[in-house]
């Protein structure tokens, strides 16, 4: 047997005794793409003992349920990852879970898993390489890299993959190259059930390079398209390899290979087809290891070439290089941010406005800034004014038009953060969270701080009706575990906002901003950075406390002018303020003040938690309306005569 073949076939069994000794997983995966995943791994860049090289190779298992295939090569690679963690698959602790985990094991890219979202993420990464490229490349190259994934039928079938495929054809991301796990079998059978498209046509409408290999055990074949996808630098590449799900097991070709463990019988039956040991599990021939020992001293020999020409790049190019390796630990200079200027403002501004000036502000002073709209920039006013667009021609240009594609930004952002080097954002109407909603869980799950505009906060909205006027979308975001949402009051806690956003390491902030305009509240203050904070101070002895978030402060406060017991607290954030001091929370907050009002333009869900039981909460248990915003307002109750009157009440 051929040592390649011999690899691939250790892969494979290494990845089915992970799974029948968890007694769960999919086995279906590693046993077809293997040669594929092999393939694609003994030809990149990378390697295992600097497995943070700005410059090497990336690579997305996007079908993530494959991850026992992942983990294989990250054991044979070198990546740290031993027999005994292979062994615990699937376990409470274990460095090997059931989908593939950013920051957790070491070589995996991205959090995968729900279908779709690593493919996207991977357009987002191609982006960013394309963009550092353009700012940082001379006549030495320091920034030169592709971006590998492997997909399945299934992350096809999600629309949110068509939208960023689609994105990257326009923008030419020719160093991108997609192997297509072509097995033809999902859960419920055979994808004739649902899925009768030809996927090339389609990605070469999308302006994708289109490669198909027809035997996937064939790594001449699987050699000879990856060549050719890379020497295509103009389109983004997709190689379809047809494989046979479960390949070598009893199951081959069945959709019972796809989720379950073959069963011990299965496993011998599997072990016995590629003349391995029957009884021996979790094993690795002698001359495999000695091979994967020889592939290293390859990748090694090709890094330190690299590493040479990087050398030379930071003698000849001193402060880009600098500047760059800065970037991408993160290394900040956000100096700015103390400057006193940052938080002027002249006049009355919506929020989305006095955020607009903020962000740029920001741009201005923060050089590694990469982010837009999904096709409404003017109305969120998230452009950089100063910055030019990005595109297949301008690949130096700060500003993303994402068009009308909310699902793929939000991965897409997540890609950018994820390949290092930028501080990525993406913008839309707060209803639309609803479209971002995976990719968001998806951004707090893997501990990274990309920073999300949504406007039109509110049934502010107005003549765009009920469609377009959010009411439950602040509670859903609310409700990811590791993420912020700041929903400031006025233009001052806008800038405090980006504050947060800025100096946020491993969380993502959504920013809630208004379409209406807001007046600029005499008392804003830094310590909306906390979450929450005093707004109006009782004069006399306190006996009332109303909180307020956005633009419900100043009526709020409106509301409580004349009322000498009563606190306003301004909570732009709950997220920030649960994380204060207890003392700083009693201080805003005393618990021993029962009778408090809450007021938010939206869903009540979540609130009655501040409200207590001898409190209200007044908000918007129901959908919107169509008619000017004052009218909308005035309609559902949210003014200062309604809220003065329920003062009273309490």
């Amino acid at each position: 047997m051929k040592i390649d073949e011999q690899c691939i076939n250790t892969i494979r069994l290494l990845s089915i005794d992970q799974i029948q000794k968890a007694n769960s997983g999919h086995p279906g995966l590693p046993l077809g793409a293997a040669p594929a995943a092999y393939t694609v791994w003994k030809g990149m860049k990378h390697n295992p003992n600097d497995p943070k090289w700005i410059n090497r190779d990336r690579f997305v298992l996007s079908a993530g349920h494959g991850s026992a295939l992942l983990y294989s090569l990250l054991h044979l690679f070198g990546y740290g990852l031993s027999i005994d963690d292979l062994k615990e698959f699937r376990q409470l602790g274990s460095m090997t879970p059931g989908h593939p985990e950013f920051r957790h094991t070491t070589g995996v890219e991205c959090t995968t898993g729900p279908l779709g979202q690593g493919i996207s993420m991977a357009v987002g990464m191609a982006m960013a390489e394309k963009h550092l490229g353009a700012i940082y490349n001379k006549d030495i190259e320091i920034i030169d890299h592709n971006t590998y994934v492997v997909c399945g039928d299934g992350d096809l079938m999600e629309g949110i993959s068509n939208e960023a495929s689609s994105l990257a054809g326009t923008l030419e991301l020719g160093k991108l190259i997609v192997l297509y796990d072509s097995n033809k079998i999902t859960i419920e059978g055979s994808t004739d059930l649902a899925f009768r498209e030809n996927v090339l046509n389609r990605y070469s409408a999308l302006g994708w390079q289109t490669i198909t290999v027809e035997d996937g055990n064939n790594i001449s074949e699987l050699e000879e398209a990856i060549k050719l996808a890379k020497e295509d630098k103009t389109h983004p590449a997709i190689i379809e390899v047809k494989t046979k799900i479960g390949y070598g097991s009893p199951r081959v070709g069945l959709a019972k290979a796809h989720g379950e463990p073959l069963g011990e019988d299965g496993v011998i039956e599997t072990k016995k087809y590629f003349n391995f040991p029957e009884d021996k599990d979790f094993y690795v021939p002698e001359e495999v290891r000695e091979y994967f020992e020889e592939i290293k001293k390859d990748l090694e020999f090709e890094y330190e070439k690299q590493k040479r020409v990087e050398k030379i790049y930071s003698e000849k190019y001193k402060e880009d290089y600098e500047k760059l390796i800065k970037a991408f630990n993160e290394d900040w200079d956000l100096s700015f941010l103390e400057d006193k200027e940052f938080y002027e403002f002249e006049k009355d501004l919506a929020t989305r406005a006095s955020s607009g000036e903020a962000l740029n502000r920001v741009a201005d002073k923060f050089e590694s800034f990469f982010g837009g709209s999904a096709d409404l920039a003017p109305s969120n006013k998230s452009n950089m004014k100063n910055s030019t667009n990005f595109s297949a021609i301008n690949p130096v240009g700060k500003n993303i038009n994402f068009g009308i594609r909310e699902h793929a930004m939000g991965a897409i952002v997540n890609g950018i953060m994820l390949h290092g080097g930028l501080k990525s954002y993406g913008a839309t109407f707060l209803v639309f969270s609803d479209y971002m909603k995976p990719a968001i869980r998806l951004s707090a799950l893997q501990q990274i701080a990309p920073v999300f505009i949504f406007t039109h906060d509110s049934i502010g909205v107005g003549e765009d009706g009920p469609t377009h006027e959010p009411i439950e979308q602040l509670a859903m975001l609310r409700s990811i575990p590791n993420n912020i949402v700041y929903r400031p009051a006025d233009a001052f806690e806008a800038a405090v906002g980006w504050k947060v956003a800025m100096s946020s390491k491993s969380t993502p902030v959504c920013l809630i901003l208004s379409r209406q305009t807001l007046p600029n509240l005499s008392t804003s203050s830094l310590e909306a950075a906390k979450g929450a904070y005093i707004v109006k101070k009782e004069d006399e002895e306190l006996k009332k406390i109303i909180i307020a978030t956005g633009s419900e402060v100043s009526i709020a406060i409106e509301a409580a002018k004349d009322d000498k017991n009563t606190r306003v607290i301004s909570m732009p954030s709950r997220e920030l303020f649960e994380a204060q001091s207890v003392d700083y929370r009693e201080r805003v907050l005393p618990r021993n003040i029962k009778r408090r009002l809450v007021v938010e333009a939206a869903t009540s869900f979540g609130w009655h938690k501040y409200a207590t039981e001898e409190g209200k909460v007044i908000s918007i248990d129901e959908f919107g309306a169509s008619g000017p915003g004052s009218e909308i307002f005035n309609y559902f109750g949210i003014t200062a005569e309604n809220v003065k009157k329920a003062l009273n009440e309490i």
